[in-house]
């Protein structure tokens, strides 16, 4: 596989350029994570020849890389805000702004972020409808207080 050089001039793998996409879309305050972007990248090529080695195809061996590759990031933190400004402050966020919105607001939402525990299944759990109600007022005191 041929490596490719990102924006920044980094070489990436196939993996690395896999997960800084998927990152972009989904956790783009993460994006200059080189060092992150970078060992996973190599836990999933090194998942990948395991399992290959260990007689599985390659489409099982690609699932195990993937499942390297995107442990933990499943949940998206900016998508949710994201969707609370579409669904929430469609009046007062036009949705094309949303996604530049949710990534300038996000970091003022950690507090609230932090005291709940973000695995791959939390939007399927009983806390995310709290969390999404936490945030959604966050995002009306940061209307009312000017942002736009």
């Amino acid at each position: 596989m041929r490596n490719k050089k990102n924006e920044n001039g980094q070489k990436l793998s196939y993996y690395g350029f896999s997960l800084l996409s998927y990152l972009k879309e989904n956790h783009p305050d993460r994006t200059g994570d080189t060092a992150f972007i970078k060992e996973r990248a190599d836990a999933a090529a090194e998942a990948y020849s395991i399992a290959v080695k260990n007689g599985q195809t390659h489409i099982e061996a690609e699932e195990q890389a993937s499942n390297e590759l995107f442990q933990g990031l499943h949940f998206s933190p900016y998508n949710t805000l994201v969707h609370i400004l579409w669904n929430e402050f469609s009046d007062e966020i036009p949705e094309d702004r949303a996604k530049e919105i949710a990534l300038q607001i996000l970091p003022l939402c950690s507090e609230v972020l932090d005291k709940y525990t973000l695995s791959d299944d939390f939007a399927g759990t009983s806390q995310y409808d709290e969390l999404y109600t936490e945030l959604t007022g966050i995002v009306e005191i940061l209307l009312k207080d000017g942002l736009q």
